[in-house]
């Protein structure tokens, strides 16, 4: 069996540790060691592997091989979603690939995810797919009346979560802390309602993206391009130091090649599925 699972944007702006976006980056996690029938680039993991800690932590037993694109340390979920991976491994050992089985331990499978990653908004991403709101160990997606592009700028530096976490402040001011509430309403409501005018405001940030991007001014200039040239909104995916960008489909093209030269781009999209098991 192998669990396909997506990568994720996480924050979308202001919903910070509560608002995430699966994308159509998939790592994938399988059963025993790679062989013959294995895809192209999978390679064996070892005990200390997220995917290999996380396919323990919930019973699994034997081997696992990983094989993804999703780049390392750059903001796009890459821990969370072999986790993720790791966790439904161990559940279809269990259980089999019975897709019913996975949708009944969802919420079980968040909450072994959520521990492990330290916050929920990428992991509840990668495991439901869609656009998903968490909070107090729940998860809901949020109902999408259009299906748009995602322009990711990746840049070659790397971002840690864990020392990113520590530059931000322990306390806000109220005005800033129900701008934020305020923002992550109407970005729900928007993304619900296919509002696209009012996504550039709605994922305006005051709790932890300056912060964030005062250390990483080539994320800021593609942030600021991504914008000038068209998107709907922009944010810095999870701590960064990658930039997503989000605008129309057939615009895509146009807009990742207006976005600065000292980083790649791949235009995804939103993963709808969420992690899958194939085989049997």
């Amino acid at each position: 069996m192998i669990v396909r699972v997506p990568a994720s944007s996480a924050n979308l702006g202001p919903g910070f540790d509560t608002l995430g976006m699966a994308l159509s980056v998939h790592a994938e996690v399988g059963l025993g060691a790679p062989d013959e029938r294995s895809p192209e680039g999978a390679q064996p993991v070892d005990e200390h592997h997220p995917a290999m800690v996380a396919f323990r932590r919930h019973g699994g037993e034997g081997a696992l091989w990983v094989k993804s694109p999703i780049p390392v340390g750059r903001g796009m979920g890459f821990s969370g979603a072999v986790r993720v991976g790791g966790l439904v491994a161990a559940h279809a050992q269990r259980h089999g690939a019975d897709p019913d089985q996975l949708v009944g331990r969802l919420g079980e499978l968040l909450q072994l995810a959520t521990e492990l990653e330290g916050h929920a908004d990428n992991v509840a991403a990668s495991l439901y797919g869609g656009v998903v709101a968490t909070a107090g160990g729940h998860a809901v997606r949020v109902p999408m009346s259009f299906d748009p592009a995602m322009v990711m700028w990746v840049p070659a530096f790397v971002t840690s979560t864990d020392q990113s976490r520590t530059t931000l402040p322990t306390s806000v001011p109220l005005d800033d802390a129900v701008f934020n509430v305020g923002h992550v309403a109407l970005l729900v409501a928007a993304l619900a309602a296919g509002e696209v005018g009012v996504l550039r405001e709605a994922t305006r940030d005051r709790l932890h993206q300056d912060v964030r991007l005062a250390a990483a001014a080539p994320s800021r200039a593609a942030l600021e391009a991504a914008l000038a040239h068209g998107a709907w909104a922009a944010w810095l995916s999870g701590s960064g130091p990658t930039v997503a960008a989000m605008c129309a489909v057939d615009e895509a093209e146009e807009l990742a090649a207006a976005l600065p030269a000292d980083g790649h781009t791949k235009i995804v999209r939103i993963d709808h599925a969420g992690a899958v098991v194939e085989g049997d």
